[in-house]
């Protein structure tokens, strides 16, 4: 798979390990303001199912807007982020931080920009995505 967001068919039939480092892969263009990494940990396309995530962002990169059909939950693994729902102000998080986005809630998150950040996410697929992806975070939205 090369581009990691390009999901499967389904999730796995049965119990499946994946180790520590495999899949990683750079994020495609157009999701974000810069580079970063991603481990797919679950990927479907399947209605319900979920998908899951692993993220390493440098500092100073964010994902563009985007939504989720049935919502989206971040938990903070490593440093420190930023997150923006439409409408609201940006709030720093740190490890051991969850953050839930609603169903079609316009959002946002990266990195601050003096610290990495990892998180897992998780977000359930409907109509076969799990995310509908939108544009470029303007400079007056990052903190």
């Amino acid at each position: 798979m090369n581009n990691p967001f390009e999901m499967q068919t389904a999730c796995p039939p049965a119990m499946s390990l994946r180790l520590a480092g495999a899949g990683i892969s750079v994020v495609p263009e157009g999701v974000s303001s810069g580079s970063f990494l991603v481990q797919m940990l679950l990927s479907s396309r399947t209605e319900g199912e979920m998908t899951a995530m692993r993220t390493f962002i440098p500092p100073g990169v964010v994902t563009h807007w985007h939504s989720h059909p049935r919502g989206q939950l971040l938990f903070v693994l490593d440093g420190v982020g930023i997150v923006q729902r439409e409408g609201d102000d940006p709030v720093e998080v740190r490890a051991g931080d969850s953050i839930w986005f609603a169903p079609d809630e316009r959002h946002w998150h990266g990195a601050a920009p003096s610290s990495p950040f990892s998180y897992l996410s998780v977000q359930l697929v409907k109509d076969g995505t799990a995310v509908h992806w939108l544009g470029p975070v303007a400079r007056g939205d990052l903190v």
